[in-house]
């Protein structure tokens, strides 16, 4: 049994716009992450061609000693706790999976994502066979609800309900954003639909950790989003050379701050 959630993110810019924002936003929350030992390592980063698809393809290790749940590590072995993360991004779809050495095919997590020119509303976009889209949790995402943040989580400078884009005008989100994007076609929109996959086949732990996991994900999925919207400015204007430069000085400065400071990030602050 694996536990499969499919999570909409809508975001009030266009699926274009969302490529660079995105990948503009992952360099910077990866520095948030990395520091004391632990954090995220950059092995590779290069464009790929497979079967047709074209994209760029990426390979990271995360280095994860104190993010994971307490009873995991308390039973986990020295060294173990070390994550691999393939990812293929041939956009508008990427495709990510998570491994561990140790736990081998006892263990994966799979995001696949599609970004579509919507506002969340296509049904089994990933085009699962039927009898697995019913078990499918669907999970909406509103990135201005300041309910579906964790309180340790909060930040006001990256809270979209109060943000407001100097360059774009976009901002702030009323609690009714969604249907003014509805009403007006005009307006940039997109959702990304992320269908997460998890296993872990540890017996006593499974349900537990898979549970854990997809809490996780909710998490990450919500502030990365939020963050993402509030430094619009930031990014809007960057062309995708500037994200691969950018993304190459980024592996460097990830390199030296995993080897000194302290843990940082998310999920430090969560034990369970």
């Amino acid at each position: 049994m694996v536990l499969i959630k499919e999570f909409r993110v809508v975001l009030p810019c266009s699926v274009q716009e969302y490529q660079v924002g995105q990948l503009y936003s992952v360099a910077e929350a990866s520095k948030n992450e990395t520091g004391g030992g632990e954090g995220i390592e950059v092995l590779t980063n290069e464009p790929y061609e497979k079967d047709g698809e074209k994209g760029q393809y990426t390979h990271k290790i995360y280095h994860l000693k104190s993010k994971v749940p307490g009873f995991v590590r308390m039973i986990a072995p020295e060294g173990s706790l070390v994550f691999h993360e393939k990812a293929w991004n041939a956009y508008p779809y990427c495709r990510t999976i998570v491994t561990n050495e140790y736990m081998k095919d006892d263990f994966f997590i799979k995001i696949e994502t599609w970004h579509k020119p919507d506002l969340g509303t296509i049904e089994n976009v990933h085009n699962l066979d039927p009898n697995t889209w019913k078990t499918v949790e669907i999970v909406h995402i509103d990135i201005a609800d300041r309910s579906q943040v964790e309180p340790a989580d909060y930040k006001p400078d990256e809270d979209p309900a109060l943000f407001q884009s100097v360059k774009t005008k976009r901002g702030p989100l009323g609690p009714n954003w969604k249907k003014d994007l509805a009403n007006n076609q005009d307006s940039p929109q997109m959702c990304a639909y992320k269908l997460v996959t998890i296993k872990f086949k540890w017996w006593g732990l499974q349900s537990k950790v898979e549970n854990f996991i997809q809490k996780q994900e909710k998490r990450i999925f919500t502030n990365f989003h939020r963050q993402l919207f509030c430094w619009i400015d930031k990014w809007i204007d960057l062309t995708m050379e500037d994200i691969r430069r950018m993304e190459d000085e980024t592996q460097k400065e990830l390199e030296a701050l995993r080897n000194q400071g302290q843990v940082r990030g998310t999920s430090a602050a969560h034990d369970e």
